[in-house]
């Protein structure tokens, strides 16, 4: 099997399993305790914690462990947005993830906020980029979201542009920053940003762990309520043991620079080799401000769901989209508000990277592709 959906989830490092079993089985307190069970749990966390803060360029107390990436997008945009009643209006756009969506969407039914949806390009980009925010934002704009790089076709968005340009009129900057780790410098001083999110299972964690980043005094509403743990934004007793590995995977990541240099090399082959062997192939998102890891195309005239069965029979594991919109009829919500026809939407396969993802893997998942159209085509 050669494994291509790493957009969807990754394999969890040994490393962190490593590093998590000990606070599994003996290690096992609460850190809310006061007994030296609990004392060393609650040292084990913050320790995760300062990593995590290190990782990030940040300081412990603006991380904030979750359950994931979807906790970590609600508390980073309706926790801040609450929180900061500044006005009522909100600016991102309808690429966003569904986490994203959901959460604008829960603002404007519960408590009345207005959206401003930014007007996007056929690659994915802003519409007028950070001008086009600006054009969008109003004396009471309360909170941008804008995500670092697209889960479905990769593109990029100019983040320290763009909150930079929020910062001039005051209002707050949220990004999801979930598939962008591992590809991307998240540096948060250097993004500009105040809040941020992402989520372990994306870059060799176990599912069920994720942060936030909230810049500093940035107040924000809870949205989970009870013992005020994590600062009083995030109650409930402590995953100790998958903020360890959440630590533990990020550390082990390599330079994103060089490493994004590396695959979007075999990435544009990749490209380039399926442009050839299937003519029906239109790639989408940016040519070059995006992902490292996401090579996405639609096959236009065939449905993407017969095209990924026929690549599974090869052994070739790839996907259509997000994975949090599997099984769904609708066409991609991402390419739609890209401009993409309902049709051809229908037809989109994405192939995504892990670190370990080699040349001769995907030389391999060409050939796949092109017998897979070949039977679907006749």
């Amino acid at each position: 099997m050669i494994y291509l959906d790493n957009a969807a989830t990754t394999s969890v490092r040994p490393e962190a399993l490593q590093a998590a079993w000990p606070l599994l089985t003996n290690e096992f307190g609460n850190p809310s305790s006061t007994h030296e069970l609990g004392g060393r749990a609650s040292n084990a966390l913050d320790g995760a914690r300062e990593r995590v803060a290190h990782w990030l360029g940040a300081r412990g107390s603006e991380i904030i462990f979750t359950s994931g990436g979807t906790e970590s997008d609600n508390l980073g945009i309706i926790g801040l947005a609450l929180a900061n009643p500044r006005g009522k209006h909100l600016v991102s756009a309808k690429s966003e993830h569904e986490a994203v969506l959901a959460a604008i969407e829960y603002l404007e039914r519960i408590h009345a906020f207005e959206v401003t949806w930014l007007d996007l390009d056929e690659v994915g980009s802003i519409l007028g980029g950070v001008n086009g925010l600006r054009s969008a934002l109003r004396p009471d704009t309360t909170l941008v979201t804008l995500m670092v790089g697209n889960n479905e076709i990769g593109t990029l968005h100019p983040i320290n542009a763009l909150a930079t340009a929020a910062r001039e009129v005051g209002a707050l900057f949220h990004t999801d920053a979930v598939q962008a780790v591992g590809w991307v410098d998240l540096n948060v001083k250097t993004l500009g940003v105040d809040a941020l999110s992402i989520s372990g299972h994306k870059f060799g964690a176990p599912k069920g762990s994720g942060a936030l980043y909230v810049r500093g005094r940035t107040k924000a509403e809870p949205i989970i309520h009870g013992g005020g743990q994590e600062n009083g934004l995030r109650s409930g007793t402590e995953n100790v043991a998958w903020a360890v590995a959440l630590a533990t995977a990020l550390e082990l990541l390599p330079d994103s620079e060089s490493e994004s240099r590396r695959v979007a090399t075999l990435r544009d082959s990749f490209i380039l080799q399926v442009m050839e062997a299937a003519p029906n192939a239109l790639p989408t998102g940016h040519p070059t401000e995006r992902l490292a890891s996401i090579a996405s195309f639609c096959f236009v005239g065939v449905s993407g769901e017969a095209v990924l069965l026929q690549l599974e029979e090869r052994g070739i594991i790839c996907s259509s989209g997000s994975a949090c919109a599997a099984g769904k009829d609708e066409p991609s919500h991402v390419l739609l508000a890209i401009g993409v026809e309902p049709e051809v939407a229908q037809s989109a396969v994405r192939f995504s990277f892990s670190h370990e993802t080699t040349e001769e893997e995907l030389q391999t998942a060409v050939v796949a592709l092109s017998e897979s159209l070949a039977a679907l085509l006749g």
